[in-house]
């Protein structure tokens, strides 16, 4: 059994001068932590705020769609104070073990865990022994609580990831994972 480090970082919103000083934050965060490997969703934030990262350690950031977000569906453009009754209804049926449940006019969490886990696979697969991923905040959270073995679920509500907030799993697709670190807390 190979057991493997995966960082996974919660990209910014958008590049404004801040999102670039929080990538720039981030990468000297992560400095020196031997990241053999970075990839990033297809969303152009997520590769800007990789890019400096990419560019500390000479590597390429690849580009992996499975990492994207989770579309709001029919509550796209909402006010993000009503996601906890609108778009965060079926994600919240997905950890509760019902991924048939369908964000209207979006995935349900078997076509979300389908997606997300390729993705993870592929990282796997590409045999850097310690790979660094940037993606969405909402997917970090919800494939890693859907996931890892015996997550603190109390940890998406009392601790959602901010923009470059970093979450630290070890293990494998086949063995499973464990969630190591949850931006600072302990998994």
């Amino acid at each position: 059994m190979r057991c493997r480090t995966s960082g996974l970082i919660a990209a910014v919103l958008a590049m404004t001068p801040l999102g670039e000083q929080q990538a720039v934050r981030v990468a000297d965060k992560l400095r020196g932590k031997d990241f053999d490997g970075i990839f990033a969703s297809t969303m152009v934030r997520t590769q800007q705020t990789a890019a400096p990262l990419a560019a500390d350690l000479g590597e390429q950031v690849t580009v992996l769609p499975g990492l994207r977000e989770i579309e709001a569906g029919a509550f796209e453009g909402q006010p993000e104070a009503q996601a906890g009754t609108t778009y965060f209804s079926a994600p919240a049926q997905w950890l509760r073990g019902d991924r048939d449940a369908r964000i209207p006019g979006s995935i349900d969490g078997n076509e979300f865990e389908d997606r997300f886990g390729d993705a993870v696979q592929q990282i796997y697969d590409s045999g850097d022994r310690n790979p660094v991923a940037f993606a969405h905040g909402g997917s970090i959270m919800l494939w890693t609580m859907m996931n890892a073995q015996k997550p603190n679920q109390a940890l998406l509500q009392n601790h959602p990831l901010p923009n470059t907030a970093v979450v630290v799993l070890h293990g494998s697709p086949s063995a499973g994972w464990t969630l190591v670190d949850w931006d600072g807390v302990p998994g």
